[in-house]
């Protein structure tokens, strides 16, 4: 008889680092496509918040990732741009977005990427018409989400896009640089919302307003009108006070949970290096929301 000689797949181990993650959906979306795919994958939170922990303890905390044995981590609000500092590379794309939420412990090295911007790229291309003008947009937060999203504004077609932030250096920096890497548009920071807003076609809200630990509404219902569209990132609720206001107002809406899956099937096929079956990670994050 012969002998059937099989390899075992790799098994995964990987992190989620963040403040508040408590809910989030990443690691039963992640296990979960790996179950389907046959492979092992365990992945864990590591909330800073809770262990009292911040920035400053992020070296000692990827050192005992490291130690521990894992492949790699996600990163989240509010560590995506100080994380590099403790990294050895960047992707393209996060060297020109300046912010990560993927890395790689591979080797002896520690690698940064970016899958924020293209999972909302992918969210908006399937998630709203294609008819959707482009012509003047508002970005509202230029943190590490803000940074990705704002890159990917500008590669769906924006040709004006107005930044705001709380942190007036934040978005005159983040307006620089996405005008530094596309020349044929027109960006800019302003210093409010409302003149973020005035006659903008569409308006993408990238803070953590309105997240279930942060309730509210980040931009005020009177400034919103029934002509534009709205994009917001929090996927957790998945209806947002800003996304059930604008709909209501008969906005076209685009809510975080697109975005929060085409990340996800980017990292996990970064760190495991097989391709994810994209609409059944969907189809289990809708099954996680209804449960």
């Amino acid at each position: 008889m012969k002998n059937d000689l099989r390899v075992e797949p790799k098994s995964w181990l990987i992190g989620l680092i963040g403040d508040g993650i408590g809910a989030s959906m990443s690691p039963a979306m992640h296990e979960e496509e790996a179950r389907r795919m046959g492979v092992s994958y365990v992945y864990r939170r590591i909330d800073m918040a809770e262990l009292g922990r911040g920035a400053a303890d992020l070296p000692a905390t990827v050192k005992a990732l490291e130690a521990a044995g894992y492949d790699g981590f996600n990163v989240t609000y509010p560590y995506k741009q100080a994380i590099i500092a403790q990294l050895d590379e960047l992707s393209e794309d996060a060297k020109a977005l300046g912010a990560v939420n993927t890395v790689v412990l591979r080797g002896g090295r520690r690698i940064g990427h970016n899958t924020d911007w293209s999972g909302f790229y992918r969210a908006f291309r399937e998630g709203m018409p294609g008819d959707v003008a482009m012509a003047r947009v508002a970005l509202i937060g230029a943190g590490g989400a803000g940074c990705a999203v704002g890159h990917a504004a500008m590669k769906l077609g924006a040709q004006e896009l107005r930044v705001f932030d709380v942190d007036a250096a934040k978005a005159n920096h983040l307006a620089q640089d996405l005008a530094g890497r596309f020349p044929q548009a027109r960006v800019l920071a302003v210093t409010s919302i409302a003149q973020a807003l005035d006659a903008a076609d569409g308006v993408i809200h990238a803070t953590p307003t309105g997240m279930t630990k942060l309730p509210g509404m980040p931009i005020p219902a009177t400034l919103l009108r029934a002509e534009m569209w709205v994009a917001d990132i929090v996927y957790f609720p998945l209806e947002t006070e800003l996304i059930r206001t604008a709909r209501s107002l008969g906005c076209r809406t685009l809510n975080g949970g697109g975005m929060a899956v085409f990340q996800a099937v980017d990292a996990y096929e970064i760190f495991t290096r097989m391709a994810p079956d994209p609409d059944r990670m969907l189809n289990h994050f809708r099954s996680l929301l209804s449960s």
